[in-house]
């Protein structure tokens, strides 16, 4: 197996969480990027840059990074030096009813964590762990399902115990605008239509979402399009159908776009490491 090459691990038993491994990411390089679930992982050799949000880290090999929903990150190569990391995807309805049966949360509503970066080694070694738990052909599906959920609860004990976030509230309309990008993203959606939607002038509404959501609409509108062309690819859809479902007019823009911002091919997404 070729080490460059990104490994993806699921399994239809399990479809809150997602697996990724990467031996050798020096050529991996991201578009910044958003995903609606939340996602926390480690960087097991190496030196990398963190982009999230305003804010840059540099994370090295030992280091844990965590995503909310919706937030603006890339995670690129220092200097083609290298560097390897495991990453996981879980889907956030599911964590939120975890932490909310955990005392954690009033309600089960997702609530946007703070920390952005750990450096703990109890926490690394336990997600390592975890992560060769999951990667285990031989392991059971409960001790899978277990390990994941012990792990995520020591998680989510720890960061309860930062200070809370406070983010200032998104503009009703922008809001409005980013909920219709999402619900009709395989459409044709132009910029004079949501212009209309908001009463602001095309240059406003881009110069105001991006200050938001760290993307420009079009931008926004192109990930939400990858998402929807991911979901189709978890079902077994053919990568043509994936581009068409997803509003891409033909395969090969959906792979170029998708390997843009998910840093692997459909192929190499489409085929997991296993799926009973």
């Amino acid at each position: 197996m070729n080490k460059a090459h990104p490994v993806f691990w699921r399994d239809e038993r399990m479809p809150h969480v997602e697996l990724r491994k990467i031996s050798d990411a020096r050529q991996v390089c991201y578009a910044a990027h958003s995903h609606a679930h939340w996602s926390v992982g480690a960087v097991t050799s190496g030196v990398s840059t963190f982009l999230y949000r305003d804010a840059s880290h540099q994370i090295s090999a030992g280091d844990l990074v965590m995503m909310n929903p919706y937030w603006v990150h890339a995670c690129n190569p220092i200097a083609n030096q290298p560097w390897a990391y495991l990453m996981l995807y879980v889907d956030a309805f599911w964590l939120s009813e975890l932490r909310y049966q955990l005392g954690l949360l009033p309600s089960p509503e997702w609530q946007d964590i703070a920390t952005a970066v750990i450096r703990q080694p109890s926490l690394y070694r336990q997600f390592c762990e975890m992560a060769d738990c999951l990667l285990d052909e031989q392991g059971t599906m409960d001790h899978k399902q277990q390990v994941l959920t012990s792990y995520l609860t020591t998680l989510m004990t720890e960061l309860a115990e930062e200070p809370p976030l406070t983010l200032t509230p998104t503009p009703e309309l922008l809001d409005k605008v980013a909920k219709h990008l999402r619900q009709h993203c395989a459409r044709d959606i132009s910029l004079d239509d949501l212009s209309q939607q908001t009463g602001y002038s095309a240059g406003h509404l881009i110069r105001s979402f991006k200050q938001y959501y760290g993307l420009t609409p079009h931008a926004y509108l192109i990930n939400q399009r990858i998402q929807l062309g991911q979901a189709a690819l978890r079902q077994g859809q053919p990568i043509v159908e994936a581009a068409l479902a997803a509003g891409f007019n033909d395969q090969p823009h959906f792979q170029r776009t998708f390997k843009r911002l998910v840093a692997a091919t459909p192929h190499q997404y489409r085929a997991p490491l296993f799926k009973k």
